[in-house]
């Protein structure tokens, strides 16, 4: 007997690709020793290479760290990185340079907790099929602390007005998840204490309609930013039915006809040193090999 798939398992939204998630900081120095030495990830070598911005290379995501006043992200990006050990030694390795600043980092069952100089919190897992799916280094989903009571509200938005399924998952707390692409989310979770005031930090999606979602914005007055003919910003998220305002996080949304969509991005080895250097292991390679695919 021919054997039966579930089809809908791999449908996608409108939202096909988390590209970056963009922070500002005031130190481009401790940005590189807490991002590049200590969580062991790799400055994009093509742009913005001065001193006024930053972006840092995740698999095919990204953190962009331009200079100015900090901000921190009201919840924690989640990220992929092999090898549990040396990532504790590179924190640890820092750690005396980042002194007298909010840095920290801690160990749990299934991540490593990090926290920035800054106060942004970075949660690092082991790669995982079956939870992550087939990356060894990337970001599978950004969470945001939300209000008590609005996670149906955001459940709603982003289905109805941007065209990206989402749906709600009661367990130890009420969280809303949007799929953003595959096997990457945006993630919203209920918490009964109060949150500080929105400071202008953003993520960054790819949809296909891109046009639809602008329409409807823009009957509720939502759109931010008219950044270019590719790209539009919006950061309140509504309950479509009632209007009424959920939360705060500026949204850059980009067509696929954006000159950048899937630029290649360079990752390197953190384990390639001068005193270990190995000829032709300097880049990561950020999808798991064949034998680690499931057999679908």
């Amino acid at each position: 007997m021919q054997q039966k798939f579930d089809r809908a398992a791999e449908d996608l939204g409108n939202s096909i690709h988390l590209e970056h998630v963009n922070v500002q900081v005031p130190d481009q120095r401790l940005a590189t020793l807490f991002y590049v030495a200590g969580l062991g990830l790799t400055r994009d070598p093509y742009l913005m290479v001065s001193d006024t911005n930053m972006w840092v290379n995740v698999g095919r995501s990204q953190f962009h760290l331009p200079s100015g006043k900090a901000q921190v992200l009201r919840g924690h990006t989640g990220i992929v990185i092999s090898d549990r050990d040396a990532l504790l030694g590179r924190l640890a390795s820092v750690a005396e340079k980042l002194g007298g600043t909010a840095f920290a980092f801690s160990e749990h069952n299934d991540y490593v907790e990090t926290t920035c100089p800054w106060g942004n919190r970075v949660r690092c897992y082991e790669p995982d099929p079956a939870r992550f799916g087939r990356i060894t280094l990337g970001i599978p989903y950004v969470e945001f602390e939300v209000p008590v009571g609005t996670a149906a509200g955001i459940c709603a938005f982003y289905p109805q007005i941007m065209g990206i399924p989402a749906e709600v998952m009661n367990g130890d707390a009420t969280i809303a998840r949007a799929k953003v692409a595959n096997d990457q989310y945006l993630q919203f979770r209920e918490i009964d204490r109060p949150q500080p005031e929105y400071d202008g930090h953003h993520v960054q999606i790819y949809i296909t309609n891109f046009s639809g979602p602008y329409g409807r914005l823009s009957e509720r007055d939502l759109i931010s930013s008219e950044d270019n003919q590719y790209q539009y910003r919006f950061r309140d998220i509504v309950d479509p039915a009632s209007g009424r305002h959920l939360f705060t996080i500026e949204h850059e949304v980009r067509s696929t006809t954006h000159p950048m969509y899937l630029r290649p991005l360079i990752n390197r080895n953190p384990a390639q040193t001068n005193r270990t250097y190995a000829p032709g292991h300097d880049q990561w390679v950020w999808a798991m090999e064949p034998d680690g695919y499931d057999r679908r």
